[in-house]
């Protein structure tokens, strides 16, 4: 019974994980492939009967290489030729190219058909709400305009998804769903291993976070703000699959994985905020368990861009939490006392509106300031530090010595001006 429970579901994982239900799906919301080409194996050999569709990143798979760069198949995505080597297009289609090229290898990727605008634009805002582009704004919001508690709090719940996410993926090393045939309508992220989706994991555990952080201490009701994370959850998650870069199987698994890590942390992450602002110590833990973690990740693989975005969330999380440090020991952490729960939205005014949006928009103002400040130093810095040309920044970062202290250093900074140095200035700026 037990040996037959196993086999099936392993045969439903080998299911789940086909790239081929990925190319139904972008089919069914009218993403179509441009460029026909032969079908061949995926992994340029005999598929493994057992485990259709699935597969570890080889040499083939390097950046650069010619297996599998299709950007779909004229018979998987139910395009029919017309003799001169392109699909024939439907009237009401529109082509388009992925927004943004790999991170990594540069490639912008290739055209494909868009038969429904309504679905594309849709699965790529949610693709946006799992992105750090999006956290980065919507953090630093949340800080200075609602919530300092919830913000600061969900800010080591992301930093922790983030690397486990990423050194997971660098552990099992599955390789993104194989086009053709599959759509790429995203390559940003093309590079990188895809077992589990950590899009998945963000945009599952930041409004799930928010929804905890939220309820009892706001006034709203519960299904309400179920309903928004749970809303939030699906949208990023299924986005994942409309722009090829995930199967099911792995969707669903970064979903389940960051639930995991949630009821992990919930019972303790008031302790760790507490721990943060109260304890002597508390800086120099912050320092030297954020940096090993960051050595850990990246010493797992090879360098890709998932390491530079593990190290930017730790190296955040760090500078956020060493900034609530200082904050409370200062006293200018001044969180609500526990006999006004629970908090209540203030009447929106066009007062109150154009407040919070002086609020966000110096605020952001001064971090990319300090960011853009920070990068200029600390990559040629680090460069004359190990004798590495900085004429190519591109070329420089891929080395573990440059790329892991710059993001940290960048990324730190940046997160203790969010949480420190702009309230501040919101104070002396009577923005308070």
């Amino acid at each position: 019974m037990a040996n037959d429970f196993v086999r099936k579901f392993i045969q439903m994982c080998n299911c789940l994980q086909d790239p081929r239900h990925v190319a139904r799906f972008q089919y069914v919301c009218g993403v179509k492939g441009t460029f026909p080409v032969k079908q061949t194996e995926l992994d340029g050999g005999d598929p493994d009967p057992d485990c259709p569709g699935l597969r570890r990143r080889g040499l083939q798979d390097a950046p650069g290489s010619e297996v599998g760069v299709g950007n779909g198949d004229a018979q998987v995505n139910g395009l029919q030729g017309d003799g001169t080597g392109r699909p024939d297009e439907d009237p009401d289609s529109t082509r388009a190219k992925p927004l943004r090229r790999n991170s990594l290898t540069g490639d912008q990727g290739q055209e494909f058909l868009i038969q429904n605008k309504l679905l594309f634009y849709l699965f790529t805002f949610g693709t946006e709400l799992g992105n750090e582009m999006f956290f980065i704004v919507f953090f630093p919001f949340l800080f200075w305009n609602i919530d300092a508690l919830v913000s600061r709090r969900l800010i080591v719940v992301w930093a922790w998804n983030l690397f486990v996410g990423q050194s997971t993926k660098d552990m099992v090393r599955w390789s993104r769903p194989a086009s053709p045939p599959v759509v790429k309508v995203e390559v940003f992220y093309n590079s990188e291993y895809s077992m589990p989706s950590t899009h998945a994991m963000t945009g599952t555990a930041i409004p799930f976070c928010l929804f905890m952080l939220t309820y009892g201490r706001w006034q709203y009701p519960f299904l309400f703000g179920f309903g928004v994370a749970l809303s939030w959850s699906i949208l990023v998650c299924v986005s994942r699959v409309y722009m090829g870069m995930h199967s099911i199987l792995e969707v669903i698994t970064g979903f389940l994985y960051s639930l995991l890590i949630l009821a992990f942390f919930q019972p303790i992450l008031g302790k760790i905020d507490s721990f943060y602002m109260t304890d002597h110590f508390a800086p120099l833990v912050i320092i030297v368990s954020h940096v090993s973690l960051g050595l850990v990740a990246f010493s797992l693989d090879s360098w890709s861009t998932s390491r530079g975005d593990t190290a930017q969330a730790l190296g955040t999380g760090a500078g956020a939490a060493i900034a609530t440090h200082v904050n409370y020991q200062l006293g200018l952490l001044l969180d609500p006392p526990l006999s006004s729960l629970p908090l209540t939205l203030p009447p929106i005014s066009t007062s109150l509106v154009v407040l919070a949006l002086l609020r966000f928009f110096i605020g952001v103002a001064v971090i990319l300031v300090t960011r853009m400040v920070m990068k200029a130093v600390t990559i040629p810095f680090l460069c004359r530090l190990f004798g590495l040309p900085s004429d190519d920044v591109r070329q420089a970062r891929q080395h573990m010595k440059v790329e892991l202290p710059y993001r940290y250093i960048v990324y730190s900074v940046v997160g203790f001006s969010c949480v420190s140095v702009v309230p501040l200035i919101f104070r002396i700026l009577n923005l308070a």
